[in-house]
C-alpha cells in the first residue's frame, strides 16, 4: 500500500552543489530500508540517470521498464516514477532546472518527451561515464573561481551527451512532413495547456489554422484525432493524481480544469475503461 499524500512528492535531489544543479554517483544498495512501492515521485528539474552497473525495474507513468546496464534515461519534471526493484546497482545522476539549462537543449528535451530507457553501446557509455566522473570532480571544487559557470557548463555538457543517443533514434526536424510539423507543435502546446484548453478549436486558434486541418494533420501523423490526444493527456494526469495523492476525484477534476464533475467522471470512465474510484482502488488496494 502506498503512502498517501495530498500531492505527488517532488524529489529535490541530493548531491546539490548550487541551486538548480546536482551531480552525484551512488549505489542503490546503500539505501537502507528501501521500499520501492513508497518511492513514487516527480523531480523538480530535468534529470538524467546513467545506469553503470546492475538492473533496475522502474515504473514511469504506469508503464514498467527493466533497465540493464549500460543504459541512460531522461526524466521530464512532469513524469511520475517509482523504482520497483534493483540489483547490484551503480548509477550516476545529474539534474538541472530551466534557469540553468541551455535553452537549445530545453527545446530538444520537449521534443523527445516522454522517453524510455535507452541502452548504450560500449563507446557511448564509456564517454558519458568518463564525463560524469570529471564533472563530479568539478562540482567538488567549491572554492574554484567561476565555480557556478563551470558547474553549469559541465552539467549542460552531460545533458548534450545524454540527449544525443535519443536524437539519433528520432526523425530529423528538417525531414518532418507538414503534417508531422503541425502535430509536433500541437503536442508542445498540449503539454503546456491541457488543464485550460480542452477543445481542438483552442489549439487550432493558437496555431492559426482551421480545426479540420489540425485534425487532418494530427490524424495523419499519429492515427488519432486531436480530441483523443487531449483526453489522453488529461486522463494521464488524473491517473497520476489518483495513484500518488490523496486528493478526492472531485478535487482532481477541479485541478484539471473541470467544474462539471459528472462530465469529468464520465470522461475518465470512457478513456480509462473503468471509473476513477475503481482505478484508485484497483491500484492501491
Amino acid at each position: 500500500m502506498h503512502k498517501k499524500t495530498t500531492s505527488i512528492p517532488v524529489n529535490n535531489f541530493g548531491g546539490e552543489y548550487h541551486t538548480g544543479i546536482s551531480i552525484e554517483k551512488m549505489s542503490l544498495n546503500d539505501i537502507p530500508n528501501f521500499e520501492g512501492e513508497e518511492q513514487s515521485e516527480r523531480h523538480d528539474r530535468h534529470s538524467f540517470h546513467l545506469l553503470e552497473k546492475g538492473t533496475i525495474t522502474i515504473d514511469i507513468d504506469f508503464q514498467r521498464y527493466e533497465m540493464k546496464s549500460p543504459s541512460v534515461i531522461y526524466m521530464h519534471p512532469n513524469q511520475v516514477h517509482r523504482i520497483i526493484t534493483f540489483e547490484n546497482v551503480t548509477v550516476s545522476s545529474w539534474a538541472i532546472n530551466n534557469v540553468n539549462l541551455n535553452p537549445e537543449y530545453l527545446k530538444l528535451l520537449e521534443d523527445i518527451t516522454p522517453v524510455k530507457p535507452l541502452p548504450l553501446n560500449a563507446e557511448t557509455f564509456s564517454i558519458i561515464a568518463e564525463a560524469v566522473s570529471l564533472c563530479i570532480k568539478f562540482a567538488e571544487r567549491k572554492t574554484a573561481k567561476l565555480y557556478h559557470s563551470l558547474l553549469k557548463d559541465s552539467c549542460n555538457a552531460l545533458v548534450a551527451l545524454a540527449v544525443s543517443p535519443y536524437l539519433e533514434q528520432s526523425k530529423s526536424t528538417d525531414k518532418l512532413s507538414r503534417f508531422e510539423t503541425v502535430t509536433k507543435t500541437f503536442r508542445e502546446l498540449l503539454e503546456r495547456n491541457y488543464t485550460i484548453a480542452k477543445r481542438p478549436a483552442d489549439y487550432a486558434e493558437k496555431l492559426n489554422i482551421s480545426t479540420p486541418y489540425l485534425n487532418e494533420c494530427v490524424k495523419n501523423a499519429t492515427g488519432y484525432s486531436v480530441s483523443y490526444h487531449i483526453q489522453q493527456r488529461v486522463i494521464l494526469e488524473a491517473k497520476r493524481l489518483l495513484y500518488h495523492s490523496s486528493q478526492s476525484v472531485k478535487e482532481i477534476a477541479a485541478a484539471l480544469g473541470y467544474d462539471d464533475f459528472p462530465y469529468f467522471s464520465r470522461l475518465f470512465t470512457k478513456v480509462a475503461g473503468i471509473t476513477a474510484l475503481t482505478f484508485r482502488n484497483k491500484n492501491l488496494g
